[in-house]
């Protein structure tokens, strides 16, 4: 069986390689079937050499896989386990509380007309003459308020969180 292969190697690997559609894979399953002939018992006569040992090669190629695939998948667990969880941390949590609080607490000191106009500009990304329109107030005005309503959030900031 070992002469039979190494006399076939060539036109064996050629067909193996156009079975599997791979020539690495090809060579990958040549040298494990070579391993397993060397182990390999003398058993008797095989009835077709040539098609136990293509078989033998289409097995091992399929072990092969099935290695590549079980290493592939620990190699996956590897890398998610590198992965920076992208959940904030207590403190980062805390942090970010404590400025949205601080925020509430300076959009309440905004009169009304001006806070509605703020939010509606700046949060919901309205455009100036839609909020002129719905408030039935000149662009110029929603102009006006916003910069009034960025001053005092600017100032007010710096007051409670510097």
């Amino acid at each position: 069986m070992r002469r039979l292969f190494i006399d076939g190697y060539d036109d064996l690997k050629t067909r193996l390689t156009k079975r599997l559609g791979s020539a690495d894979l090809a060579g990958e399953a040549m040298h494990d079937t070579w391993l397993r002939l060397a182990r390999l018992e003398p058993v008797g006569v095989v009835q077709q050499p040539e098609h136990y040992l293509f078989r033998a090669a289409l097995n091992a190629a399929d072990d092969h896989r099935r290695r590549e695939k079980r290493h592939s998948r620990s190699v996956d667990l590897d890398r998610a386990l590198e992965i920076r969880d992208e959940r904030p941390t207590a403190e980062e949590d805390l942090v970010a509380r404590s400025e949205l609080e601080t925020f509430e607490t300076i959009m309440a000191e905004l009169p009304p007309r001006r806070r509605a106009i703020f939010l509606a500009a700046r949060v919901g990304n309205v455009p100036r003459q839609v909020i002129a329109d719905e408030m039935r107030i000149s662009r110029r005005s929603v102009a006006r308020e916003l910069m009034l309503a960025h001053k005092h959030c600017l100032a007010r900031w710096k007051e409670l969180v510097d």
